[in-house]
């Protein structure tokens, strides 16, 4: 696997957890640090920040259910088994099985969506939450117009009913993940081989393909009416929350990404790095510096 020479001394894992196996990778000996990747990656999106982390933290990289080497089940009818919900809970009981009760939580993209979403449905066990380069699900839905219609596309073309995006992608996958890559990133070179083949690997599969479709359908339906519910019933994330965000991407350009979030925790704080939607990878220094003085 090409994520071994990356993720050299770490502990491997799975743990089944919520009818799934949830692969995980973990090292060091302080605070527990769970580090949650995006779309279309895997753990290994935070290559570039793990060890130092490591050296200061109990990190704990997993796959999401339907994404790298953790299973991909089928979705189901209300596509309520991705939805990020869902997906925290695999989290939590990960985290448990760990040993870990309470532990503080770093999300890119998709993997911010589950980080928030377990902070508000378990405020226990969130001390401190970190989501890079997002908006809060319903806020960018409805505040959709022909920009982020165009730059977005992704969250309208995978949510069509299947099997037509597994099909349309399932076509040509090196050329949907090079779009990817190429499209959202803010500058050229940011991804090592290495890199780029773990995510083609835990991507490009029928079951692979299919499972982040469901991750986008959940994200129209279920996500949306969970935010929706959470801003009408006026609950708040408790715990201290650092937004970051690309200042070459959308979330800068089209959004004020601090009154946003403000809107869903109590306590928010945060700024633009420089670079594209891919902070971890496009900007490893910045995003580490920002991570270790948030975390302690």
């Amino acid at each position: 696997m090409t994520e071994d020479a990356m993720f050299d001394g770490y502990r491997r894992g799975t743990t089944d957890v919520n009818g799934v196996s949830i692969a995980w990778w973990t090292k060091g000996n302080g605070p527990p640090l769970l580090l949650i990747h995006g779309y279309p990656q895997t753990h290994v999106m935070w290559h570039r920040q793990a060890d130092v982390l490591a050296a200061r933290f109990t990190v704990v990289a997993p796959d999401l259910r339907g994404y790298g080497d953790s299973a991909k089940p089928p979705g189901d009818a209300d596509h309520g088994n991705y939805s990020k919900r869902t997906m925290a809970a695999d989290l939590i009981a990960v985290m448990a099985a760990l040993g870990h009760d309470r532990f503080a939580v770093a999300g890119h993209d998709r993997g911010a969506r589950v980080a928030y979403r377990m902070a508000l449905d378990h405020p226990s066990a969130v001390t401190r939450l970190a989501v890079l380069d997002i908006v809060p699900t319903k806020a960018l839905y409805d505040a959709t117009d022909r920009v982020i219609a165009d730059a977005y596309f992704h969250w309208f073309m995978l949510t069509k009913p299947s099997p037509i995006p597994e099909a349309l992608i399932g076509g040509a996958p090196d050329v949907w993940l090079d779009m990817c890559f190429g499209r959202w990133a803010g500058s050229a070179g940011a991804f090592t081989a290495e890199a780029r083949a773990e995510y083609r690997q835990g991507f490009a599969t029928a079951e692979g393909i299919h499972a982040t479709c469901e991750d986008y359908r959940a994200g129209e339906t279920v996500d949306v009416a969970d935010d929706a519910a959470a801003l009408a019933a006026g609950t708040k994330i408790a715990a201290p929350v650092l937004v970051l965000w690309g200042d070459r991407g959308l979330v800068g350009a089209r959004f004020d990404p601090l009154r946003i979030w403000r809107d869903y925790a109590t306590d928010v704080r945060g700024y633009a790095l420089p670079c594209g939607h891919f902070l971890p990878e496009e900007a490893p220094d910045g995003t580490l510096a920002a991570l270790l003085d948030f975390f302690g």
